[in-house]
């Protein structure tokens, strides 16, 4: 009876939430229509992400910084990307957490490090968004409209997959591995496919001459900063995954189908989860 009882209660509390956070017809076309990447789903998939969109929506708390506006529209568009990565999953990856807070653009991160001697150093950089463990999403709305798909960019992918990284501890570039949802795959077929690619992208990056860096800049599907750290490529090929997913198949089949299969999509149509 106890199950049953905490099952209607769960039902009842999902049904109200879809009902007083429903996102009105027009403003999810448009949104939609603003997200070229999106076109992979079909209509039961789009469906399942509305409900989840409406669903986050009603779970987390949005604010903004510096005065801008807060609006349904930047609401919206930004769920609806937050929701992309668990369509096939769940909500409960983005869970321990409520905050979601939008700069106008770019926003200044201040974090203390030690270097190799020991000596801790105040640093400073511009960031155009951040994932704090435990805590909130921080994301620049200048960036989160960056949606054309030109290339493989988008931070609030970028920003979820840090979270979903983060929670089996500290974002590592090695998520969480759940049965219900990942098997066959576990920990060591991750990380042989996963660590040789970060290995081997890491040794391109470090190939690259100074006097042809801004070409590979420029030329490669993945960002080099994603050589920075496993949790950045990562996070960057996520991004990829869902953003070029046909050039980035093409590019790194190994790792598409390995993201594939975690994120249970097969974005560039390969059968990459038969």
């Amino acid at each position: 009876m106890a199950n049953f009882l905490t099952r209607l209660i769960g039902g009842n509390r999902r049904e109200r939430a879809l009902r007083k956070y429903a996102i009105e017809d027009t403003l999810w076309r448009a949104t939609l229509d603003r997200l070229p990447f999106f076109g992979h789903l079909d209509s039961g998939d789009l469906a399942r992400l509305r409900e989840n969109t409406t669903l986050f929506i009603a779970e987390k708390e949005f604010s903004t910084a510096h005065d801008l506006p807060l609006t349904d529209a930047m609401i919206v568009a930004i769920a609806v990307q937050a929701c992309l990565p668990v369509l096939n999953l769940s909500l409960e990856l983005y869970r321990g957490w409520v905050g979601v807070i939008v700069y106008p653009g770019e926003f200044v991160i201040r974090k203390t490090v030690e270097d190799e001697d020991g000596v801790v150093h105040e640093i400073e950089h511009d960031a155009s968004g951040e994932a704090w463990e435990g805590g909130p999403v921080v994301l620049s709305w200048e960036d989160a409209q960056m949606t054309d798909g030109e290339d493989a960019y988008n931070v609030v992918i970028h920003e979820f997959a840090h979270k979903i990284d983060m929670l089996n501890g500290e974002a590592d570039g090695h998520p969480p591995l759940y049965r219900k949802w990942h098997a066959p795959l576990d920990s060591a077929a991750w990380n042989d496919v996963f660590d040789h690619a970060y290995d081997h992208f890491c040794a391109q990056v470090d190939a690259v001459s100074d006097r042809r860096w801004y070409r590979f800049e420029r030329e490669s599907l993945i960002d080099p900063y994603a050589a920075d750290h496993p949790s950045e490529f990562f996070a960057i090929c996520s991004e990829a995954l869902f953003v070029k997913p046909a050039a980035f198949e093409r590019v790194y089949p190994e790792l598409y189908r390995l993201l594939a299969r975690y994120y249970r999509q097969d974005p560039a149509g390969v059968g990459a989860l038969a």
